[in-house]
């Protein structure tokens, strides 16, 4: 309780992380340690704030970053990642193996749907339950925003997520058709329905709570209109890469 300084640390979406010691008596920063990153210089590249307006006025934040000298002229790459649930937000950090992409013209954005923490405990509540029809449209009107921003265009558009995140990947592919040229899946939750009806499972009966019980008719009809098993088309889907694993105890491979 005695001391004078703490320390902090602190990213961006263009900084890689560093330690700072700041002196309460002084108000005064100073720099410890920042990670090196060979060959990396922070002032070409530039990292802004977007805010998508969803179908109900909801101002949804987006994380850009991209190197400088783009034109808005709809013909950039772009990858949207995204998660949107259980209250987990994504925070806006820097990441040396995303400089790949931005080196070769592409636009990186995470988006901040309802559903994470972003924004506080009414964000999450927001993309949950019977609300979290939510997480899926704030991401297509994030989507719509970049291309109607001149950003990017859906043929140069692609869209990641992981588990939870792979749920809102099925889900968007199946509500919208023609918004991305591909989609990354990683060990996709998409089969809601049959895995929350199994409560041998680990995560099952905690997570009725997140989902709803398919037990109960009403969480049931809910969690049928986005659940992306039940609602494959006979139409054409964008290129889909869809990463799982046979052991995974969490989101079964099938």
């Amino acid at each position: 309780f005695d001391s004078r300084n703490y320390q902090l640390s602190y990213q961006s979406m263009v900084s890689p992380p560093s330690t700072l010691s700041y002196n309460i008596d002084s108000r005064s920063l100073e720099t410890l340690k920042v990670v090196e990153v060979v060959g990396y210089d922070s002032s070409q590249y530039e990292t802004v704030r977007l805010f998508a307006t969803a179908g109900d006025g909801t101002r949804v934040p987006m994380s850009v970053v991209y190197k400088k000298g783009i034109k808005l002229d709809g013909k950039n790459p772009c990858h949207l990642y995204g998660y949107g649930s259980y209250g987990i937000g994504m925070p806006a950090s820097f990441s040396s193996a995303r400089l790949s992409l931005l080196n070769r013209g592409y636009v990186y954005v995470i988006a901040h749907i309802r559903g994470g923490n972003e924004l506080g405990e009414t964000w999450r509540a927001d993309g949950k339950l019977k609300k979290k029809m939510n997480t899926f449209t704030d991401f297509i009107a994030c989507a719509d925003h970049l291309i109607g921003s001149g950003y990017t265009s859906s043929d140069l558009l692609s869209m990641e997520g992981g588990s939870a995140g792979g749920l809102l990947m099925g889900a968007v592919l199946n509500l919208r058709q023609g918004l991305v040229k591909a989609a990354i899946v990683k060990v996709p939750f998409v089969d809601v329905i049959n895995t929350m009806l199994d409560e041998s499972l680990p995560l099952t009966v905690a997570e009725f709570e997140e989902w709803g019980n398919p037990k109960v008719k009403a969480d049931y009809d809910y969690i049928r209109t986005y659940s992306p098993y039940e609602n494959l088309q006979r139409r054409d889907y964008p290129a889909i890469l869809v990463k799982s694993a046979f052991y995974d105890s969490q989101v079964m491979y099938w």
